[in-house]
């Protein structure tokens, strides 16, 4: 806007000397914001004495009678028209020779003038691109982290250069993908505002290919939400992307957590070592009880497993080593497993999210189902009061299907010893589906509806359940869990725009739901006929 204010300030000179200017439109591109303010301030009225023009004093004229840059300046400029007629007679009633001396001065000491405000003004426009170019060399830095939850090794020598950013406008972005408007330093990288054209995959996968043309693997491209939901793309060095270092091998570390969750899965399954912690070492042979109901909770948590590594591998994700969660009131939490690699867009997040949790509910209610069905191996079973049906939609749901009369309100009630186990299996995968943090849950919220919202979504869930840790000390201690272990930030994907398909949208939130119908408690009362409640 302030090229046509600037040119529009004095019609005289606009119309003499426009021609000859070179206008913003047809201007090559500019590598940064600033070399738009320096095109702009350079098509001043005051530089059109630059231009080379055939009556150079018309120019001059136009100047003082628009813009002039000092009371002095305007009187030298002004002195031609100033002249007096009758000056002017008696200059032309001399001899050619006087009068030829007389223009030949006026037009040496004009030229002179005219030398003398060029020579300035070329002195600011080279002031004005020694700022700019520091400019752009500020803008190059690239350092730290600008992604949420990104972990990577930095290095303040890594820069992108400005040639690199200049490809990066002009080649690799264009109008039929992503038409940058504006850039701005962003801590490892650099972060193109503009407009993206067409559908976000397709256009990631333009920009990847003409990057991957042009720098091979040096850089890496993430489409993005801006703070105000607008899509924007950001380039990092891929060099400042590598694996991080620990002290004790991952592995081993693992392997540590593992041995003891076999043993709070053994421990959770004999209720007379549970009353005594210390008599354990005493009654070690004791452990062995526990084997079936370990088998069958660690058989679930073992298929939540596989599902996700299934799925890694058919979609090209890299996981870490998964560490199992000890727990002495359910055996076991199930296991944090990070993702190693950058996830390339939502739906092969929410794929790989809800894959665990789909297999251990698969596995969990086939096995639950089947313990209400099948009568105890020895005949006997264990005994139950039916109030802890409560503790479960689904399961008291289930139990209210399957047994209808049987079950009553303070009536003891014998059942296969796999309907709990199995339930314990059902309750770890619900607890991994909370839409909170890194949690199986946070990462599909986060794949169906956005960093924004899953963020909003996952604030909810924390309060609930610290309303709920009032009441539960599973509760209590997974809160704690996740607060400190798995609250996030996810990494960015390298397409955070692009949604999922339906279908994996409807299966995610299947997981969610099928997690609340395992968590939320039974309502309804059982039949309600007294009767005496001894073991």
């Amino acid at each position: 806007m302030s090229f046509a204010v600037d040119l529009f300030s004095g019609s005289q000179c606009f119309h003499s000397c426009a021609p000859r200017a070179r206008p913003y439109l047809s201007a090559p591109p500019f590598s940064s914001r600033s070399n738009f303010f320096w095109q702009s301030f350079s098509l001043k009225p005051t530089c059109l004495l630059r231009l080379k023009s055939r009556r150079p004093r018309v120019v001059c004229q136009a100047m003082t009678e628009t813009e002039p840059d000092s009371n002095d300046e305007k009187e030298k400029v002004a002195y031609p028209e100033e002249t007096s007629p009758s000056s002017v007679d008696g200059l032309v009633q001399n001899d050619g020779y006087i009068e030829s001396v007389v223009n030949k001065d006026k037009d040496e000491t004009g030229n002179k003038e005219l030398s003398d405000q060029e020579a300035t003004i070329e002195k600011n426009d080279e002031n004005l691109v020694a700022q700019t170019t520091n400019q752009d060399e500020d803008l190059e830095v690239a350092s730290g982290s600008p992604l949420p939850g990104m972990k990577q090794q930095l290095d303040e020598t890594i820069k992108i250069p400005k040639t690199t950013i200049d490809i990066l406008k002009d080649q690799v972005f264009g109008f039929d993908t992503f038409f940058v408007t504006n850039q701005e330093s962003y801590e490892g990288g650099v972060l193109f505002k503009g407009n993206l054209r067409g559908k976000a995959a397709k256009s990631y996968e333009k920009i990847s290919r003409r990057m991957q043309d042009k720098f091979g693997d040096q850089y890496k491209l993430f489409l993005l939400f801006n703070e105000d939901d607008k899509p924007v793309a950001v380039v990092v060095p891929k060099q400042t992307f590598q694996p991080e270092s620990t002290a004790v091998p991952e592995w081993f570390a693992a392997g540590a957590f593992g041995l003891v969750t076999i043993f709070t899965l053994l421990l959770r399954n004999v209720p007379s070592l549970q009353l005594n912690l210390l008599s354990t070492f005493d009654n070690l042979d004791l452990l062995k009880n526990g084997i079936p109901g370990a088998f069958i909770t660690a058989l679930i948590i073992g298929f939540h497993e596989i599902g996700h590594l299934l799925v890694a591998r058919d979609t090209g994700i890299k996981l870490g080593v998964p560490f199992f969660v000890p727990s002495w009131q359910i055996g076991s939490f199930g296991s944090i497993t990070r993702i190693l690699s950058i996830v390339p867009n939502r739906e092969d997040l929410l794929k790989l999210s809800a894959a665990g949790p789909l297999a251990g509910f698969a596995v969990g209610l086939t096995l639950l189902l089947l313990g209400f069905i099948l009568p105890p191996l020895d005949g006997i079973g264990i005994v139950i009061d039916p109030k802890v049906f409560h503790e479960s939609l689904l399961a008291g749901g289930i139990a209210k299907l399957l047994l209808g009369d049987v079950l009553k309100e303070g009536t003891p009630l014998s059942i296969n010893p796999l309907v709990l186990w199995a339930w314990t299996g059902l309750l770890i995968n619900a607890l991994n589906s909370i839409p909170a943090g890194e949690l199986d849950g946070g990462r599909i919220s986060f794949g169906i509806w956005g960093r924004k919202a899953s963020t909003r979504i996952y604030g909810i869930t924390i309060a609930l359940l610290g309303v709920s840790s009032l009441f539960s000390d599973v509760a209590f201690y997974w809160t704690v869990l996740v607060f400190f272990l798995q609250r996030g930030p996810i990494a960015p994907l390298s397409d955070e725009i692009t949604e999922p398909e339906n279908k994996y949208i409807g299966l995610g939130i299947a997981v969610l739901l099928f997690g609340l119908l395992v968590c939320l408690p039974y309502p309804f009362p059982f039949n309600t006929e007294a009767a005496n409640f001894d073991f």
